[in-house]
């Protein structure tokens, strides 16, 4: 991410090269930026700041709900899987015909939970 005052300046360097002559393609590589990249700042004449920090995200339509996770917890927290990872833990409950979420789903969970 570029800050806005760091873009103001790229943009005004680059501006002050156009001025003196050179070109525009030319004066965004001397200080490593595509041409595409200073068009992308720019809106109506006037540099904008980052967007992406305050994008709205929509969550994903997977994720685990609360029960989900609460049950993630619980067999976790069992006393015959505590002391496992879920590396072990899932193939253990697929032995014995279970399957809760997969592996990557209760290493989330349990992170989540501050339990990893």
């Amino acid at each position: 991410l570029t800050s806005h005052s760091d873009r103001q300046y790229y943009a005004s360097l680059i501006d002050d090269a156009v001025t003196s002559g050179a070109r525009k393609e030319r004066a965004c590589e001397e200080i490593g930026l595509s041409i595409r990249t200073l068009q992308r700042w720019q809106e109506q004449g006037e540099i904008i700041p980052d967007k992406r920090p305050t994008a709205k995200r929509p969550e994903p339509k997977n994720k685990l709900t609360e029960e989900e996770q609460q049950a993630i917890l619980d067999i976790s927290n069992q006393e015959e899987y505590a002391n496992l990872g879920p590396s072990q833990i899932v193939p253990m409950l697929a032995d014995s015909g279970q399957y809760i979420a997969s592996e990557s789903s209760f290493y989330r969970a349990l992170k989540a939970n501050d339990q990893l």
